[in-house]
């Protein structure tokens, strides 16, 4: 009956609720004035005991309990103060009423549980109280004051809570943060009737245990994860210096990181089964709505503590002058006067970005205007990002293609994510011979890594299966690491590797040598470098003597989807388109920028 009618109340609307309570309000603070008036108790000369022994109850037979399991089950009696917070929606000045009214929850009942503590070590032995859960009503002035009291406070938290969580649940299936959001998120007259019932399904589950003991622990165990993730982010604002964290009190940092070390201790203190089933849940819901997209608005303090925190991360690795390595990752910069070009080669650029690396797309509006241009740019983008690839994109407006790249180089050369590749097409018009080795100047002075890419006419990428990785034989004397420096091949191995890996393919090691005694060398520095450079041992090796420019040569190499060749010459042009001709496939010409190692 009570159940039906607290939801009835909660049905018709939070008015009538918030009306209902004043009368609550009432007879609680006459059942208080019951039990602390009765002068008797406060003179009757009984000694409080501090520290109890905790001997039970007449349920377990006095078998004993312990602190926490005591703690766990008084502590939802402690959570009330955030049912103002959960009507934030209802009230008319949520900045002023829920800091006020909260505080003023936290300090009032302070007072009142302090004051029924002492009263109720005076008003009995702690045989007495352990025995008789009537004691407060036997020991008033008005005992059925009393009950009507203790029944009013429990009638008031279930209606706090009947009212307040339904539109929790509503404004989480506005987000589309739970299955079935548009449902329970509507409204009739304000109400979110329809949450309200699924609230209701759940509370009357919870009453079908009939033990509330039992249910108080798991609830406290959520409560805990809240106030825990309350206090990480007022430590994670307040230490990030965030313009939109400006609050009217201000507390120590020292207050909140007590807060999230204590509500940790405690979960797993008062039950660790318990706490590891509460955050399995949080976890498990965390990273169903991750998986599903359904992320809430823009502007949540998630996105702004992302944000702050890879800025604090940035500025870290540009104080410390970070060039690690160990941690390259391509970040490809690819210029383009028509989407279409890159278009064409989508597969190739996004097998050589997945899966940590990104994608820059410079958009030169030579010939539409910038305007005009960027919806085409902003699209080929979206593209990339669907299939897995980090991709960004700006658009500029320039004279000319040169003036374009080198402008996009030059500004972007003091970005955090700065593009440490150039992805470049080789161009089959001599005219554009001129401003293609301007541009791979340009990348070279400002330390750019080049991917030249010569797609073939007719084979294109052809099956995506195969790569042949070409490297020049070592000179006498020569180390690995000056070797792969000087001809090129750090870039080169990485970028094959990564092919290789995208395409669950077959990887070649080829390399031609003048003699037979050079051959044998060759072989070994092969196996050296599949060593040292941790290249996969199904890798094959071909060692060819004779000439490259021997067409006969050449066709003794297994045929490859993708040739990649180091790029020692960068007026060589012509002989890079030659090389696509000869070798009747796609060629990748890459060239180091300095700060890849292959040997990392």
């Amino acid at each position: 009956i009570a159940f039906a009618t607290i939801i009835g109340i909660a049905y018709v609307s939070a008015d009538l609720a918030f009306r209902i309570q004043y009368v609550i309000l009432a007879i609680i603070i006459a059942s208080l004035v019951a039990v602390l008036g009765n002068l008797g108790v406060w003179n009757s000369g009984t000694a409080i005991h501090l520290v109890g022994d905790y001997q039970g109850g007449p349920e377990d037979g006095f078998s004993g309990t312990t602190f926490w399991a005591v703690f766990a089950v008084f502590f939802p009696a402690a959570t009330g103060i955030m049912a103002g917070a959960n009507m934030s929606g209802e009230l008319r000045n949520p900045r002023k009423s829920i800091p006020l009214g909260t505080l003023s929850a936290i300090g009032i009942s302070t007072v009142i549980y302090v004051a029924l503590a002492v009263w109720s070590a005076k008003a009995a032995d702690p045989g007495m109280l352990t025995s008789n859960y009537t004691i407060m009503a036997d020991r008033s002035l008005w005992a059925p004051l009393v009950i009507a009291g203790l029944l009013g406070a429990t009638f008031s938290s279930a209606l706090s809570s009947l009212v307040g969580a339904p539109r929790i649940l509503a404004a989480l299936g506005r987000d589309r943060i739970l299955p079935g959001g548009p449902w329970l998120s509507v409204t009739h007259g304000g109400e979110p009737r329809r949450a309200m019932l699924v609230t209701g399904v759940i509370v009357l589950a919870g009453l079908m245990t009939r033990d509330l003991n039992a249910i108080a622990p798991l609830i406290t165990m959520f409560f805990l994860i809240a106030y825990a993730v309350i206090n990480l982010v007022m430590i994670a604002e307040s230490s990030l210096g965030l313009m939109s964290f400006r609050p009217t009190l201000r507390v120590p940092l020292l207050v909140p990181i007590l807060g999230a070390v204590g509500c940790v201790f405690a979960m797993f203190i008062v039950n660790p089964s318990f706490s590891l089933v509460a955050a399995s849940v949080v976890v498990a819901i965390y990273i169903s709505i991750m998986w599903q997209g359904r992320l809430p608005r823009t502007g949540t303090v998630r996105s702004g503590i992302f944000v702050a925190f890879a800025e604090w991360a940035a500025s870290k690795v540009i104080e410390l002058d970070m060039t690690a390595e160990r941690a390259w990752k391509p970040n490809l910069l690819a210029p383009v006067q028509d989407p279409a070009t890159l278009r064409g080669e989508y597969r190739l650029v996004s097998d050589l970005c997945k899966p940590e690396g990104s994608l820059k797309i410079l958009g030169l509006a030579t010939g539409d205007t910038a305007a005009h241009f960027q919806p085409r740019i902003a699209e080929l983008s979206t593209s990339f990002h669907k299939a897995g690839v980090m991709s960004t994109y700006s658009v500029v407006d320039s004279a000319g293609y040169v003036e374009g790249v080198v402008t996009g180089l030059q500004a972007l050369r003091s970005a955090f994510f700065r593009p440490n590749v150039l992805f470049l097409r080789l161009p089959s018009e001599p005219e554009r011979f001129d401003p293609l080795r301007r541009v791979l100047s340009e990348a070279v002075r400002l330390r750019v890594g080049i991917m030249l890419a010569g797609i073939h006419p007719k084979a294109g990428l052809g099956r995506t299966s195969v790569v042949n990785l070409w490297l020049s034989p070592r000179r006498p004397g020569q180390s690995t690491q000056q070797h792969l420096a000087e001809s090129n091949l750090n870039l080169g191995i990485l970028a094959a590797l990564r092919l290789q890996r995208a395409w669950q393919g077959e990887l070649n090691l080829v390399t031609i040598c003048a003699t037979e005694e050079q051959g044998m060398e060759g072989r070994l520095h092969l196996a050296q470098l599949i060593d040292l450079c941790r290249i996969p041992a199904r890798a094959r090796t071909h060692v060819l003597v004779g000439d490259f420019h021997d067409d006969q040569l050449l066709a003794r190499v297994p045929m490859g989807d993708l040739q990649v060749v180091g790029l020692s010459n960068l007026d060589a042009i012509e002989f890079m388109q030659d090389t696509v001709q000869r070798m009747r496939s796609s060629t990748l010409f890459v060239r180091d920028s300095g700060m890849e190692s292959a040997l990392a």
